[in-house]
């Protein structure tokens, strides 16, 4: 009896394994893709506005910035700029 008490373990966690992917895969329909697509356009919508606004009305992208090289890279090329 204590053999078969023990041979019902992994079986217990076998079935709560299924049970747990079968909620955890399920298809969610509370939440569409649509809004958060659209509450992802606003944000862009609203930071294009800000940015707009910082620079009087006119759209000027910042120049990339230039990368930083380190000591370590330094010390394996020495012929690497530094960002002065």
């Amino acid at each position: 009896m204590a053999a078969l008490s023990w041979l019902l373990i992994p079986i217990m966690a076998t079935v709560a394994a299924g049970v747990w992917g079968s909620w955890a895969s399920r298809r969610r329909t509370g939440i569409p893709d649509t809004v958060g697509v659209t509450g992802y356009e606003r944000f862009r919508a609203a930071m294009e506005r800000s940015r707009v606004e910082e620079t009087g009305g006119t759209f000027r992208p910042e120049a990339p910035a230039e990368p930083v090289v380190t000591a370590a890279r330094q010390a394996a090329d020495p012929s690497a700029r530094t960002a002065d």
